[in-house]
């Protein structure tokens, strides 16, 4: 490989990383996998008083069940880590399909949880809830189409073709009474195609049709306008729609600065319901303070910068694809961690979005763990392309001097 560099890759070369050799940004992998393990000890102060109480006869019920879920996503997420970003563009378009086929029985043959049917049994004895493979799907589906398809940008009716699959994905969540899910996928869309540099009047539609679709859904539910109504002053019906934010509040209050100490709250113990999943960030306040949420806070924000960091190099780099699914993760991570946040402090109503690798469901945490892992194959690439290695599909490779092959590429 020639030594010669050009101004561009001078620019984004990170010194650090030829100094070291490093092929993948360690800290990155450490920070999440702390951030699993802090999930896991937090799952199970919030759920063992229930669980023990339950007919589940164990404290440590959803302490196991979530490592199970946990040590299967961390085996996907190393084989997939060795699969080259080009063979997903491929298969990108039959992973959609897939999903929205699975996603279409949902409505109709699907498991009633807290009288929601969001989730599909399988024969290994677990559940899974589609919508959360549909967020993941999203923006592979989008990255992939704007890399092979740059014409349509400026052509609305081909737009409006590309955001078709998406809006029946949006439209089989929203029938399972997920609108939390359903507003997420539309954020990541609508943030892609900023992105993607389409008009800004089709991008400030697409905003307004999701405000639009949202309200309406609002309106004409009773028990959803009823929490919008409470969901800054709880205390109004404590318990009714308001007995969720209250608990929330409650529990943080109890925390003050410093926390009650670990496995020491009282609210969890059957006065804040699922206290192990949607409202994990309240019992986090009340054992170890509020100096622990907004380190947590903190933490996600880091993740959030460096993916749209790890986004910016890839497309200074000319790897578009890497680049959305990068860009894409760092979306999804923001807008999902900012709705839990503010459930859990009554700003927002509550949704029933978990908070990532942290919250307890399986679902949630397995493909979390994936985005994430296809996030570090993007940064892997990335220094892979920096150190003068190709990493584009075979197929649109053209023969190059001084151009080196990775061994999995």
């Amino acid at each position: 490989m020639s030594t010669h560099k050009t101004p561009l890759l001078d620019k984004l070369l990170d010194r650090n990383l030829l100094k070291n050799g490093e092929t993948y940004d360690k800290t990155f992998v450490w920070l999440l996998l702390c951030l699993l393990c802090f999930g896991l000890v937090m799952v199970y102060s919030a759920s063992g008083a229930q669980a023990g109480l339950n007919s589940y006869d164990n404290r440590g019920f959803f302490l196991i069940k979530q490592t199970q879920f946990a040590l299967l996503g961390l085996a996907v997420s190393f084989g997939l880590m060795r699969v080259p970003l080009w063979r997903w563009q491929r298969w990108t378009t039959y992973l959609l399909l897939l999903t929205l086929a699975v996603m279409a029985v949902v409505p109709f043959t699907g498991e009633i949880v807290n009288g929601a049917r969001r989730w599909l049994a399988t024969p290994f004895g677990f559940k899974i809830q589609p919508s959360e493979l549909f967020k993941f799907i999203t923006i592979m589906y989008m990255a992939s189409f704007f890399k092979r398809r740059v014409d349509v940008l400026h052509d609305f009716r081909r737009v409006i073709m590309v955001g078709m699959p998406i809006g029946i994905g949006i439209a089989l969540v929203a029938l399972t009474r997920d609108l939390g899910s359903a507003i997420v996928i539309f954020g990541i869309f609508i943030c892609l195609l900023y992105l993607a540099n389409v008009p800004m009047k089709w991008f400030w539609g697409a905003v307004s049709v999701m405000i639009a679709v949202a309200t309406l859904m609002i309106v004409t539910s009773e028990f959803r306008m009823r929490r919008m109504e409470v969901m800054w002053q709880p205390w109004k019906d404590p318990t009714g729609a308001g007995y969720q934010g209250l608990g929330s509040l409650l529990s943080m209050n109890q925390g003050d600065l410093l926390g009650t100490g670990l496995g020491n709250a009282i609210m969890k113990r059957g006065f804040l319901p699922e206290a192990h999943t949607d409202f994990i960030l309240a019992v986090i306040g009340e054992e170890l303070g509020l100096i622990a949420v907004a380190a947590l806070s903190f933490v996600y924000l880091w993740i959030i910068w460096r993916a749209f960091s790890i986004g910016k190099q890839a497309r200074d780099l000319d790897l578009h694809f890497n680049s959305f699914i990068a860009t894409g993760v760092g979306v999804w991570v923001a807008a999902q961690s900012f709705v839990n946040i503010g459930v859990n402090i009554s700003l927002l109503p509550n949704k029933g979005l978990t908070l990532p690798l942290i919250s307890y469901g399986g679902s949630s945490l397995v493909i979390m763990l994936i985005a994430f892992t296809m996030l570090l194959r993007v940064d892997y690439e990335n220094r892979l392309r920096i150190r003068g290695f190709s990493v584009a599909d075979p197929r649109e490779r053209k023969a190059k001097p001084n151009t080196k092959q990775p061994e999995n590429a």
